[in-house]
């Protein structure tokens, strides 16, 4: 399954990533990236608010920026590894 992998060899998303998010949501990312934590890239799904999703420093946990700034550790749905 690994040899149909798209991203693989793709440079590193670039860090304009953020501007695609709301002042509550970069001032949330200020807090976490203090801690580590890293905007790594935001689910787009058609008809629905986009998702910015940050991961932890080790790269074990993951997290949603909610449109209210809020950090939302459970949303629902998995990340592959």
């Amino acid at each position: 399954m690994a040899e149909n992998e798209r991203r693989v060899g793709m440079a590193p998303l670039p860090r304009m990533l953020a501007g695609d998010l709301n002042e509550e949501q970069r001032e949330t990312l200020r807090s976490v990236e203090n801690f580590g934590w890293e905007l790594k890239f935001i689910r787009r799904v058609p008809f629905q608010a986009n998702v910015p999703v940050v991961f932890d420093g080790d790269r074990k946990k993951f997290a949603v920026l909610e449109l209210d700034g809020s950090l939302n550790e459970e949303p629902g749905f998995d990340i592959r590894g």
